[in-house]
């Protein structure tokens, strides 16, 4: 039964009341979701081209970014050509299927980010996505 005030009872409470820590945790739980939008930001600010036939790619286990200036980022981090074909072969040892998601910047040079291309597949990644931005004003239906 539950406790009554002034009831003269002597049996001692045997249930939590539960109320108070439910709604502290509804509280920290708002304060978390309203937070986590503003920690979230892209590392690296890359101007990535457009194109009307991009797909989003579910999950990539390998992020990696070609700049303006040919210098290549692995997950946010500089990294080297040697660098990024030592990550290839890490993530292919510990996943088979490994899906890597390469992000050009629209003025970096072609012919950096096939290099890239080229060593992913080198190291026998057979998945691989380029990173794109959605165009501004949608692209006329083809009949």
């Amino acid at each position: 039964m539950a406790g009554k005030l002034g009831g003269g009872s002597d049996e001692p409470m045997t249930e939590i009341n539960i109320v108070p820590f439910v709604d502290i945790v509804l509280v920290v739980l708002i304060i978390f979701m309203v937070t986590a939008t503003y920690i979230v930001s892209p590392s690296i600010k890359v101007n990535l081209p457009e194109a009307a036939t991009g797909e989003n790619v579910e999950s990539s286990s390998l992020g990696i970014t070609v700049a303006a200036d040919g210098s290549l980022f692995l997950d946010g981090a500089p990294v080297t050509e040697d660098g990024l074909r030592a990550a290839v072969r890490a993530a292919k040892a510990e996943k088979a299927d490994v899906v890597c998601l390469i992000a050009g910047d629209k003025d970096a040079r072609h012919g950096d980010v096939t290099h890239v291309i080229d060593v992913v597949k080198q190291e026998g990644v057979a998945k691989f996505a380029i990173n794109i931005d959605p165009p501004a004003v949608a692209a006329p239906a083809t009949p």
